[in-house]
């Protein structure tokens, strides 16, 4: 699977046109703003534009990663209301529909897609698990809609057959897996254990941090690559007991809470090893009714830089039941620079916005947010936003090309303190 280089980023709208896909039921409006125009048959519209920007939010309300959902739809929503506010994109109110993502246990994401091209989306933000992204792609692309997820980390995604149109904020587990196997190594484990769900985001993430553990001396003693939908963890948590590692990674989503449980059943609690977790399961909803201490000092990896404390406050403005704030910045920044790609090209239309994405990311005048850097392009300067998670500097894949990761530390209330212990950046292609 090659994705197109970047002179092939622009995709030519006949033959996107005879690619699209039938849509299904409309659904309910959840419109930031609404125009009032009947929604198309078919995804056609879509990949032409009609002079409104119309974002979609595939982003998750069920499932085994809903927790992430709150924060990625506040992120979007901090966005949408400063760009309003500005004036809006081509001289009109962005508008923008909710639907869930839900997992891939479920067709719910499908569905979703489907209300979405109905409903004349030109971008879809979403979604945040790499698993449901990849079985959706398909259909967005190909529809000639941009598909731009916040929260996608896994390494396909930057080979991944995209027509050009598939972009993330969030960088490749490659350099999360090398931020945690160099914390895992600095921490001073010598032998280690794996516990990954087996998707593309599990097993890959744990091939990132496995090699980064093993160049740093240490042993991977232990590897269970274990089915989430399993009822009963006990077996796979009895491989990593056998071989009594100092370190035991957690690479999972919900389903980790179930993992843990069976660890301290078995004896390998927090205090006798050092637990390490990941952005799927680093969450400060999941273990609450835990008893208290059963994740203190335990430590997490999360892509993205510190956000400023101004920023959490537009957060906790958009949603004021927010506990966790993984991923809003990703959203926030996806949806300023699809919006400020939409002012650069001047059409709403897919392959134009994709086509000025990474011309807005990166090379001109820096600015930070939606008002001041389409200022300046509206008096012909070539812009460079720097995001709240980070520069975004989009390479040939979509990718950002540098990026951040914070380590996290549980306390004895078991949830983590939303400022890093420490923030590593670095650059994704090593």
């Amino acid at each position: 699977m090659i994705r197109i280089a970047p002179a092939g980023r622009v995709l030519a709208v006949a033959a996107v046109a005879s690619l699209a896909l039938t849509a299904c039921g409309g659904g309910s409006n959840t419109a930031t703003q609404q125009t009032g125009s009947a929604a198309p048959s078919s995804a056609a519209a879509a990949a032409k534009g009609d002079g409104v920007l119309t974002i979609g939010a595939l982003l998750p309300q069920t499932g085994s990663l809903a927790f992430l959902g709150p924060p990625e739809f506040a992120g979007v929503d901090a966005a949408l209301k400063e760009i309003n506010e500005a004036g809006g994109v081509l001289g009109k109110p962005v508008v923008k529909y909710d639907t869930d993502s839900g997992d891939t246990t479920t067709n719910i994401a499908s569905q979703s897609v489907d209300k979405l091209l109905a409903q004349k989306a030109d971008v879809i933000v979403g979604a945040a698990s790499s698993s449901v992204s990849e079985s959706v792609i398909d259909k967005i692309t190909g529809a000639g809609v941009i598909q731009f997820s916040p929260a996608n980390t896994s390494d396909k995604f930057t080979t991944i057959n995209d027509h050009g149109l598939y972009f993330r904020t969030s960088p490749p587990d490659k350099l999360q897996g090398r931020v945690l196997g160099d914390l895992i190594v600095a921490d001073g484990s010598d032998t280690v254990g794996i516990l990954a769900m087996q998707d593309s985001y599990g097993t890959g993430l744990a091939d990132n941090v496995a090699k980064t553990v093993q160049d740093g001396g240490a042993q991977v003693v232990e590897r269970v690559d274990y089915d989430p939908k399993a009822a009963d963890f006990s077996a796979d948590v009895a491989k990593i007991k056998a071989k009594n590692p100092k370190a035991i990674v957690l690479i999972g989503f919900e389903e980790t809470a179930k993992v843990i449980q069976e660890l301290v059943k078995q004896g390998l609690t927090a205090d006798t090893h050092k637990w390490y977790m990941v952005d799927g399961n680093t969450s400060n909803t999941n273990y609450l009714k835990m008893p208290k201490g059963t994740l203190k000092g335990v430590k997490g990896t999360i892509p993205g830089a510190n956000s400023p404390d101004d920023f959490r406050k537009k957060l906790l403005a958009a949603n004021p039941k927010l506990q966790d704030y993984s991923y809003a910045p990703e959203s926030y920044d996806a949806t300023n620079l699809v919006a400020l790609a939409a002012e650069a090209a001047k059409s709403d239309a897919g392959a134009d916005i994709a086509a000025k994405l990474a011309d807005v990311s990166k090379g001109g005048e820096k600015c930070k947010d939606f008002k001041s850097c389409d200022e300046l392009l509206k008096a012909g300067k070539d812009i460079d936003y720097d995001g709240v998670s980070g520069p975004v500097e989009f390479n040939d894949a979509g990718d950002p090309a540098v990026a951040t990761i914070g380590i996290y530390q549980y306390g004895p209330d078991n949830k983590y303190a939303t400022k890093a212990l420490e923030y590593r950046t670095g650059n994704i292609a090593g």
